[in-house]
């Protein structure tokens, strides 16, 4: 009896075994059939496929129509991720945050005025100046020692050079054509202005609801990876945001060497190169080098040896800046290998211009972040 039973079961388990292998090749057929199936409605098929590409091209168009706004967006973003580190610090002293946003952006309002009140006259007497004195200053340049050393070294050439600039800046239509006509200058000037509004606004916004949004973004993760998320977004945010106030301090230092140096050589203009340093310098790796060749050339124009000794001068700065200045500011906000800063810097600039040379160190150090506390646990958890 019981080896009848015993026989019984057998028999029992494998039709069961049988069941289940020919459900399983009743499963992988399917999509094979399928995919047949719908070789054999072609129409349905490349009607699919045009539906498809449609779709995505629309949104690649909506993507390029819409890119000021995301560039907009994205300048809101990193800038209320750059106020929040003193929104902290003033609620650290028993300041709420309304107040202490209100706090921040009124200092801010009242230093912008300030300084358009002070720079803006002294700025527009001084372009007015340069550009009335662009013929004189090269002539000036003509008599001077260093265009004869050119002059005999290179001939002819230079002075047929310097002649063809000097007529050429000296006709205003010139000048004209290189702003791309007046109408356009004012179109451009006006929507920078506008910008500038749309960009403040925003990042009053996201600064109001940063710790909301970061409480919404995390909860898209799973329960059991919220509290890894959560604090990944807030080394993240504290990095970008120690990252843009270092970018400023550092800019900053530049506008004040280039204000003084250009000040005590008695070269041109230096309440306006001090806010050309400052702009320019907001750029990655290569804005104190691009300010460097710019500051040089200006002051060439107006005396040799003055150039030749800021350029000494400023040179010696950046190196200061180098390795002395931007370890001690970016150390404690972001920490990304040499080869990694130029290799992102340079993808970000070649992607997105300015706004991806901006951002790219900041986002590389997310994905670094990134990787370290979760793609590489993983990897030492799989044995």
């Amino acid at each position: 009896m019981t080896a009848a039973s015993d026989h019984t079961e057998h028999e029992a388990e494998a039709a069961s075994e049988a069941a289940d292998a020919a459900a399983l090749r009743a499963h992988e057929a399917v999509p094979s059939r399928t995919f047949w199936a719908n070789l054999n409605h072609p129409f349905v098929v490349g009607f699919s496929l045009t539906i498809g590409g449609l779709a995505a091209f629309a949104v690649g168009v909506a993507f390029s129509n819409l890119s000021t706004i995301i560039i907009y967006i994205v300048f809101a973003l990193f800038a209320a991720l750059g106020l929040d580190p003193v929104v902290r610090t003033l609620e650290r002293h028993k300041v709420k945050r309304p107040w202490g946003i209100v706090t921040v952006y009124t200092a801010f309002a009242l230093i912008l005025v300030g300084v358009l009140w002070l720079i803006v006259p002294t700025m527009v007497r001084q372009i007015s100046q340069f550009v009335n004195n662009i013929p004189q200053t090269i002539t000036a340049f003509q008599h001077s020692d260093f265009y004869s050393w050119l002059q005999s070294n290179f001939g002819d050439q230079v002075s047929n050079v310097t002649d063809q600039i000097k007529n050429f800046l000296a006709n205003p239509a010139n000048i004209a054509a290189i702003g791309g006509g007046v109408v356009k200058v004012g179109f451009t000037i006006g929507s920078v202005i506008s910008g500038v509004i749309i960009v403040l606004v925003l990042s009053l916004y996201f600064l109001a609801t940063l710790p909301a949004m970061k409480a919404a973004f995390t909860r898209l993760a799973p329960a059991r990876n919220r509290r890894t998320v959560s604090s990944m977004m807030e080394q993240i945010s504290s990095g970008i945001g120690g990252y843009l106030g270092g970018m400023v301090v550092l800019a900053f230092c530049n506008a004040v060497i280039a204000f003084l140096l250009y000040l005590f050589l008695g070269l041109p203009f230096p309440l306006l190169m001090a806010v050309a340093a400052f702009c320019i310098t907001l750029i990655p790796l290569v804005g104190s080098v691009l300010f460097w060749i710019a500051g040089t050339i200006i002051a060439l124009f107006s005396s040799p040896i003055g150039a030749l000794v800021f350029a000494i001068i400023y040179i010696v700065y950046m190196q200061i800046e180098a390795y002395v200045l931007t370890p001690r500011v970016m150390n404690r906000a972001i920490a990304v290998p040499g080869a990694l800063v130029v290799i992102g810097a340079l993808v970000g600039g070649t992607l997105l211009g300015l706004l991806g040379a901006l951002v790219a160190i900041p986002v590389t150090a997310s994905i670094l972040l990134i990787i370290k506390q979760i793609l590489i646990p993983r990897q030492d958890a799989k044995v």
